[in-house]
């Protein structure tokens, strides 16, 4: 490698910074001033490029001149931007004293909700944008030919910074959006109107968004994945920089864009573990960011309403719970092949729920990741049947060992963090282990997985596997149930609701949170290992993100207050998913609607619905 190569290589890594930059930007402002963790940001950007491959071409047939692509690409921002106010005052408006994991669902349906949306108006295929007119060539640089659209792209990252800078510094609305960064509160107690400012700064950030994508078009074809693609890289920008600080997210994206450029030539089969391992890295050592500040007490949000109280189950309860353990038994004997899969499969996901309800509802843990445990329970079954040649018994032992493992590494960091920083470790490891998963070829099979974990054969039948499942989730909601009854349970829930009270008293807050979130990891690995026995394969789908939303959402749709709620949740969450899905090609415009409903009228899920019928009666 020649020194021309470098500098070219550095160049590139720049060109992607500079885009990244523009992207996180928007996200960073918007967190800073609402506290929103906007999941529904990475839809911006795809709309700025479809928007852009839709207008830059029409704008084009009358003059091909670089002012009229530029203008195009301003206005697929701009119509992006206002499309950002719409979701604040429909949306986001009834958000803002909610806790981040609320937010996280409701921008995440939002997400489900503009995917059908851009299927249904530009279909499925890619849509490949024109070329910048006056920055189709290339420049030679020692030697090395370099696009001169990319060194475009590496100013405009400095100039946006500059008149963000001057936006921040010289204007009215600029010096408010600093000041509720610093302290929210205080602007609103001076009198200054936060609906105002806030629906400003959301169509700020969607600009941005839009801006960013619509840029891409010369690079990138548009297309309906650019979304999840680009949300976890802005995240990481943020948090490396400071959430809230944009000259923080300008030096993250820097580094981020020189360790994307160079950790493919120097690391090239952890290019994705790099990133994620850096954000841990500083969320671990420096919480707030690079160039972030420590956020002030008053400012954080309140944690989830969790577990209020633990009465034992009474005569309707009992009788409830007779008649599903009865269904549970008389689905294989009544039901057909694909009855039998359904209520096997909402059986494994009722044990991973109620792991995560562990956490969140008992302990005030909020995971974003915890995917991550099933996944890993998956994979540590899958392999050691397919490429240890062992048997499914002791496979199943090494699932819920896997999970319990890689749970108690991760939180013993974890538990050093509370807040939104807390959920954010949380999802940086998540991404950790995805990453290992994806690009780990020649052990889990990267994106392609692993096929052929199947059963012993004594367990081959659908009816024999379900009532193994059965067995293996029952034992293993009740021994959590049990902790949660347990005195050890109860420590969790006075640390979850006054820390400083219970490590006031003599309780060891860090060291019973960290064995709550390895309890949890290794149920979430017991379900992961039946899951992959259950599909006879395994991917690294098993722990990306949308999986660990699914989770969210069934504790969200079963109702986080009771113990048994998350049970609930995941039965009628996955039996509703597994029902629509094939009779609409929309489904997930369903799906997404349901979720920010659940969030705005039903936050109490079906759990709130059964305890307010039963005060009634």
């Amino acid at each position: 490698m020649d020194f021309g190569f470098l500098v070219v290589q550095s160049l590139s890594g720049l060109a992607s910074a500079s885009s990244l930059f523009v992207i996180a930007s928007g996200l960073t402002l918007v967190f800073g001033v609402t506290r929103i963790v906007n999941f529904a940001h990475g839809s911006f950007y795809m709309l700025g490029a479809y928007m852009a491959v839709t207008v830059v071409p029409w704008l084009l047939d009358f003059d091909r001149s670089p002012l009229l692509f530029f203008t195009g690409v301003l206005v697929s921002a701009a119509v992006v931007g206002v499309l950002g106010v719409v979701m604040e005052v429909l949306l986001l408006r009834r958000l803002y004293k909610v806790p981040e994991l609320f937010q996280l669902l409701a921008t995440f349906g939002v997400v489900l909700m503009v995917q059908d949306a851009v299927l249904w108006i530009w279909g499925p295929v890619e849509i490949p944008g024109p070329r910048a007119p006056g920055l189709r060539h290339g420049v030679e640089i020692l030697g090395q030919r370099f696009p001169a659209y990319e060194l475009f792209l590496i100013c405009v990252g400095p100039a946006v910074l500059g008149l963000l800078w001057l936006l921040m510094h010289r204007t009215r609305f600029g010096i408010l959006i600093r000041a509720a960064t610093r302290d929210r509160e205080m602007v609103g107690a001076l009198g200054v109107n936060q609906a105002l400012l806030f629906t400003g700064t959301l169509f700020l950030g969607a600009f941005l968004a839009g801006l960013g994508g619509a840029l891409q078009i010369p690079r990138v074809s548009a297309n309906s994945q650019m979304d999840l693609s680009i949300i976890t890289e802005a995240f990481v920008v943020t948090v490396i920089g400071g959430m809230g600080s944009v000259p923080g997210a300008f030096l993250a994206a820097v580094i981020i864009g020189q360790l994307n450029s160079f950790g493919v030539l120097i690391f090239p089969k952890i290019t994705l573990v790099l990133v994620f391992l850096l954000m841990a890295v500083v969320l671990v050592v420096k919480p707030w960011g690079l160039l972030g500040r420590p956020e002030p007490a008053a400012g954080r949000a309140a944690l989830p309403e969790g577990i209020l109280a633990t009465p034992r189950f009474g005569l309707w309860e009992k009788v409830i719970l007779a008649v599903v353990l009865a269904a549970t038994l008389a689905v294989p004997v009544f039901g057909d092949a694909y009855t039998v899969k359904v209520a096997t499969e909402v059986l494994i996901f009722a044990l991973a729920a109620f792991s995560l309800n562990f956490l969140v509802g008992n302990g005030g843990i909020v995971s974003f990741g915890h995917a991550a445990y099933f996944g890993l329970g998956a994979y540590a079954a899958g392999l050691l049947v397919t490429k240890g040649g062992f048997a499914m018994e002791p496979a199943l032992i090494a699932a819920p060992l896997a999970g319990a493992a890689f749970a108690a590494l991760f939180g013993f960091f974890v538990v050093r963090l509370t807040g939104i920083y807390l959920a954010m470790l949380t999802l940086a490891f998540a991404q950790i282990a995805y990453a290992v998963c994806f690009q780990w070829v020649e052990v889990t099979g990267g994106d392609n997985g692993v096929v052929g974990v199947w059963p012993s054969a004594w367990a081959r039948s659908r009816e024999v596997f379900h009532y193994l499942v059965a067995g293996c989730c029952i034992l293993g909601i009740a021994a959590l149930r049990h902790v949660i009854y347990a005195p050890f349970g109860a420590t969790l829930r006075a640390a979850r609701d006054s820390e400083q009270r219970a490590d006031a008293i003599g309780i060891d807050v860090r060291m019973h949170r960290w064995l709550a979130f390895t309890l949890a990891g290794a149920a979430a690995g017991l379900a992961g290992g039946l899951y992959a026995f259950s599909k006879g394969s395994i991917d690294p789908t098993l722990l990306a993100i949308p999986m660990s939303i699914d989770f969210l959402a069934m504790l969200l749709l079963g109702g986080m207050q009771t113990v048994m709620g998350a049970v609930a949740g995941a039965a009628a969450f996955h039996t509703i998913k597994d029902f629509f899905m094939p009779l609409t090609d929309h489904w997930r415009f369903f799906l997404g609607a349901s979720i920010i409903a659940l969030v705005l009228i039903f936050p109490r899920g079906l759990s709130g619905a059964y305890g307010a019928l039963r005060r009634r009666a």
